[in-house]
């Protein structure tokens, strides 16, 4: 698997920060079931890479990889807890050299041209926009296709189930990132009829016309 594969194997990645690596296997299966084999758990709290080891041992069809990669560490550290790929919030020279050792596929962050195209003289055609929102949503990606037409996007920060359609429209994104997908009250509660059925929704989304 390379990066263009993991961005074709499902319109939404659910970003999942998870503070109880016991609900990590239930969580991982409601969103398989929904349709959703990309699950990406942030290194925000200490149960993430617990969180991992869980899935990547129990879960064995869901594609699990690590958020918010953002030290060299945490890249080899992902890796050790079974990470099937990494994605970080930006990218620095450091980053990029640890991602690419481990070689496991990665989504390196970028807000701008200028990011992009330096991640380009590297041979990376693939990476994470972010914070898609707030970095210019839908108008800066499409310009961003004129002067990059060989870059494909994962977009993620402050994307909906309503605005995802839109995003998947830009030939140049491949899929988007989603956190709406497991609401913290459906996570405490272990509602986990409730995360299958987002996934399902999410899982059935199509550009927009």
């Amino acid at each position: 698997m390379n990066a263009d594969h993991l961005l074709d194997l499902a319109p939404v990645i659910p970003v999942v920060v998870l503070d109880d690596a016991a609900t990590a296997v239930p969580l991982a299966r409601a969103l398989v079931a929904g349709g959703l084999p990309v699950i990406e758990v942030t290194l925000r709290t200490a149960a993430a890479l617990p969180a991992i080891e869980r899935i990547a041992a129990q879960v064995p069809e869901a594609v699990i990889g690590a958020g918010t990669v953002v030290r060299p560490e945490d890249a080899v550290n992902a890796k050790a807890a079974g990470s099937r790929f990494l994605v970080s919030p930006g990218c620095t020279p450091g980053l990029r050299e640890a991602m690419a050792a481990t070689g496991l596929p990665f989504l390196p962050g970028v807000s701008s041209a200028s990011e992009a195209m330096e991640l380009l003289e590297h041979g990376i055609t693939v990476m994470k926009f972010f914070p898609a929102e707030a970095a210019g949503g839908l108008p800066y990606l499409k310009s961003l296709g004129g002067p990059l037409p060989q870059v494909r996007f994962c977009p993620t920060g402050g994307i909906t189930i309503d605005t995802a359609p839109r995003y998947l429209r830009l030939p140049n994104v491949g899929c988007v990132g989603g956190t709406w997908l497991t609401p913290d009250d459906a996570v405490r509660a272990q509602d986990w009829a409730r995360v299958e059925a987002l996934a399902q929704k999410a899982a059935s989304l199509r550009p927009a016309p």
